[in-house]
């Protein structure tokens, strides 16, 4: 990525932290009469609480990706990505307003992932080995879970934030040494700007929440940028950075699957949710989230910039080792360390 490209993300960054830092307060009023979110299963907060913050952070971050990209010949951000973006959105929205079922919804947001991928250059290949439906079809579900994960992860005040400023920091430095397509770096700077704008009114005890308006289109977006890294010949700082969310959840996932529990329903089994019945406040849990991702990121950008099989192998194995250690620690019921 060019010096130009890195300005424009960095622009990107601001403007987007802008637009949402001044949002927020204008959609707060609608929010607490349309979008109040009570106390449930899920819930790690004990008031009722508005949710929906996300549609600022989309918009802004959407808003501010477009207006840097699509002026300049040549670039523009998939028109695919972008409607899939707002309709993954608007399910999440309508969602908030009124839970969807859980068939219907995950049909709505297989759609959303089907049309990112439907946008993808049939030469860009994972496996050239594989079959390319069968690849596909394995990406579409990869994405749906992991559209879904981000929703499930956010379930306490700044975790969000504490895993996407880094992962998307990193996908932003990432481009420097890259080919990335400079639509994925101007995008993943608008996100961290979205959310660095976001984070003061979600500080612990927050006043907003994202929202699935916002969880999902998050998940989507980065879904994609990490899915560009992997097209890229990136793939281990592709698995890297978003390793802690991918671990915590799938691996309460198939707990609760082994447990016979309805593992689609409202639960407080993530191993972040079970650090604060642990002893563990909130700050505490976000911080070690956000140390580690810094981490994660650190080793991401190491193992391509040291174009080395054994670099990239030992910053995996220290990538999994570091998220074993906060997980381990999250789950034990001790006294935090």
């Amino acid at each position: 990525m060019s010096g130009s490209a890195l300005s424009l993300a960095l622009i990107a960054l601001v403007f987007a932290a802008l637009l949402t830092a001044s949002a927020i307060p204008v959609t707060y009023p609608l929010l607490v009469k349309y979008a109040l979110a009570k106390p449930n299963a899920r819930s790690s907060h004990q008031v009722p609480t508005p949710q929906g913050a996300g549609i600022a952070v989309i918009a802004a971050t959407l808003i501010a990706t477009s207006t840097l990209i699509w002026p300049t010949p040549g670039r523009e951000i998939p028109t695919l990505v972008l409607a899939a973006t707002l309709f993954i959105a608007a399910v999440g929205f309508a969602d908030d307003l009124r839970p969807i079922p859980i068939l219907p919804r995950l049909a709505l947001q297989s759609v959303a992932v089907a049309a990112v991928l439907f946008g993808v250059p049939a030469e860009l290949r994972l496996v050239p080995a594989c079959p390319l439906l069968l690849e596909r079809s394995l990406i579409l579900l990869a994405g749906l879970w992991f559209v879904n994960l981000v929703n499930f992860m956010d379930g306490l005040d700044w975790m969000t934030a504490a895993e996407m400023v880094p992962v998307t920091s990193a996908i932003v430095i990432l481009g420097l040494n890259s080919d990335l397509p400079v639509e994925v770096t101007i995008a993943a700077g608008a996100l961290c700007g979205a959310m660095l704008g976001f984070m003061p009114f979600n500080r612990p005890k927050a006043k907003v929440f994202l929202g699935d308006v916002g969880s999902l289109p998050i998940g989507l977006l980065v879904g994609w940028c990490l899915l560009e890294l992997a097209y890229h010949v990136q793939f281990v700082a592709a698995l890297l950075l978003p390793l802690y969310y991918l671990a915590d959840a799938t691996l309460t996932l198939l707990r609760r699957m082994l447990r016979r529990e309805e593992f689609w329903s409202a639960h407080r089994s993530h191993f972040y949710q079970k650090a604060t019945d642990n002893g563990f406040t909130v700050m505490q849990v976000v911080s070690r989230v956000f140390t580690l991702n810094v981490l994660l990121a650190a080793l991401a950008v190491a193992s391509t910039t040291v174009r080395s099989s054994a670099v990239a192998i030992f910053c995996l194995v220290a990538g999994f080792l570091a998220v074993a250690f906060v997980i381990r620690s999250f789950a034990r019921p001790s006294q935090p360390i």
